[in-house]
């Protein structure tokens, strides 16, 4: 078995979380830190495991996951260099919550929670980061409740990738998505099935919202006028106009079709 890096200042002077702290206090965090090798697909956390540290990024890339009781897999999100995850527990000193799993091999530091509460009361700058992550968390979790509970799963989906092109920058009303997402990977972030996933993003494509270039997805701010009759729902539209920043443009649409609207997780109508 090979023996975990060790992480050093320099390793956690990349940390979001820990920029601005000073060189002696990055010394002697790097010595009180464990670094720990992972691979990918490797899982790192366990929903319900006792460890409470907080882990910090060197390099690579983790997912938040989780499954339900009938194996379907919940993506919440993806992290990587730079980032940090686990706080909650290291906060409230209870069970993980989530699976954690890696996407690439890659290098972590972990704080035990003492050494991050003891952070918490010495540096006030580095608290108040933190505080405002977790505000950050609970806004996402509470749109993906809203989402869940109000939206289709076709415009579930829109949105997911237009948070993917948000996240990926917008230079002249387009978006690079690259790698673009896997099915699987998209059907897991908004609770439906593969088969799903693929249905509707053909539709975007057709609509000419979506495009492929090489292994990327790319999210394009012009599209034709409306397709076949089947085809005549205002979500394409939307999806092209909420890339410019509004996030009702149509809010004079005509009312989603109900046979979408009566549609489960799956795509199956109830």
């Amino acid at each position: 078995m090979a023996k975990p890096a060790l992480p050093s200042s320099l390793g956690l002077r990349n940390i979001a979380l820990l920029e601005g702290l000073s060189p002696e206090r990055l010394e002697t965090l790097a010595r009180g830190c464990a670094g720990r090798n992972f691979e990918t697909a490797q899982r790192i956390i366990s929903r319900a495991d006792p460890d409470r540290d907080l882990y910090c990024i060197v390099s690579g890339r983790v997912r938040v996951t989780t499954y339900s009781a009938a194996g379907r897999q919940v993506t919440f999100r993806d992290y990587g260099p730079g980032e940090h995850f686990g706080e909650v527990a290291a906060i409230d000193g209870m069970a993980r919550s989530a699976d954690v799993v890696g996407l690439e091999p890659g290098l972590l530091a972990s704080l035990p929670p003492a050494t991050l509460q003891r952070l918490l009361r010495e540096e006030p700058a580095l608290a108040e980061k933190l505080l405002r992550d977790l505000a950050c968390l609970v806004r996402r979790l509470s749109e993906r409740v809203i989402d869940l509970s109000t939206l289709g799963v076709h415009q579930r989906l829109y949105a997911e990738v237009l948070r993917l092109a948000r996240d990926a920058g917008v230079k002249a009303n387009r978006a690079r998505i690259e790698p673009a997402p896997k099915h699987a990977d998209l059907a897991s972030q908004v609770s439906t099935y593969r088969e799903q996933v693929t249905r509707e993003l053909s539709v975007l494509v057709r609509r000419g919202v979506l495009g492929k270039e090489g292994r990327a997805l790319v999210v394009l701010d012009d599209h034709p006028g409306p397709g076949p009759a089947e085809d005549q729902r205002p979500d394409a539209a939307q999806a092209a106009s909420r890339l410019r920043g509004r996030r009702h443009a149509h809010a004079g649409a005509a009312p989603w079709p109900e046979r979408d609207r009566r549609r489960d997780g799956g795509g199956r109508r109830r």
